[in-house]
């Protein structure tokens, strides 16, 4: 009699399955928290000066807060220009004053350097006259487009300006009372008023130099006419000093004066002398 037929049993063993990426974003945003925590807990242990730095830079994280307009047209009320950000000025100038009409005609006239003394702004005349009339004072239409886009655009610096009036050397005839002296200081008189009409503030104006032939551009050609020109200077505005940087002064006074307290020392007694003990008056030397 046959036995009992075998019993078979089959077993599926089944691969689990994919776990996906969830793990990934759950691990990267316990690191996200972990390095805050350290980041406040650095915070909690820096200085002022530090903690100023770091608030900063979120309340502004371009650092364009200060820069001359935004996306870098017109320029900023808040702009302090120093030696430190005086080219970004001349630069934003220069962007400025091509939508002035007839900017092509006025293009070779225009001449911006930085000097010791600030911005220096050149617009100087042709032999037909490009800004004033010649032998005048009278504003030209396109010198009196270009003052006013400057002034509307240096009323927005705290700085203060100087403007100067420059002739070249051909003189009046003998006699006559009116001057290149006269001359000079008159155009430099018309381009503050035009300015002022314009946007700079009556207070920002601190010299208005008249030069005649004194200064000028081109020395081996006294007539040229390039020596004829305004001249507006962009001075520097010295940077207020800082609490911190007054604390740190104060602090190393203090420690200088310390230290010059402690360094008061007695000479010691020579060889063979006993020191005097504290309150003995000093012997008298015998004749």
């Amino acid at each position: 009699m046959p036995g009992p037929p075998p019993i078979i049993i089959k077993k599926k063993i089944s691969h689990g399955g994919h776990h996906g990426g969830a793990w990934k974003v759950a691990y990267a945003d316990f690191v996200t928290a972990m390095m805050a925590l350290f980041i406040v807990l650095w915070l909690l242990n820096s200085s002022d000066k530090v903690k100023k730095a770091v608030g900063g830079y979120f309340k502004d994280p371009t650092g364009t807060s200060k820069m001359v307009g935004s996306d870098m047209v017109g320029a900023g009320e808040n702009f302090i220009v120093s030696k430190d950000n005086m080219e970004q000025l001349k630069e934003q100038l220069q962007k400025s004053i091509r939508e002035v009409p007839k900017f092509d005609k006025l293009e070779n006239h225009i001449d911006m350097t930085v000097t010791n003394e600030g911005l220096r702004i050149e617009l100087t005349e042709s032999a037909a006259g490009t800004f004033f009339d010649s032998g005048s004072a009278r504003m030209s239409s396109d010198g009196g487009d270009l003052l006013k886009l400057l002034g509307q655009e240096l009323g927005k610096l705290p700085n203060h300006l100087a403007i100067e009036g420059h002739t070249d050397s051909k003189q009046y005839p003998p006699g006559a009372i009116y001057t290149n002296w006269e001359l000079s200081a008159d155009r430099a008189n018309a381009a503050r008023r035009l300015m002022q009409e314009n946007g700079i503030h009556a207070d920002q104006v601190t010299q208005v130099r008249g030069f005649a032939d004194q200064k000028l551009r081109k020395l081996d050609a006294p007539m040229d006419p390039s020596n004829r020109r305004i001249s507006l200077i962009v001075q520097y505005l010295e940077k207020k000093p800082t609490a911190d940087d007054a604390s740190g002064e104060k602090a190393e006074g203090e420690k200088s004066a310390r230290g010059e307290k402690g360094t008061g020392t007695k000479e010691p007694a020579k060889e063979g002398e006993k020191a005097a003990p504290a309150g003995t008056p000093p012997e008298k030397k015998k004749e």
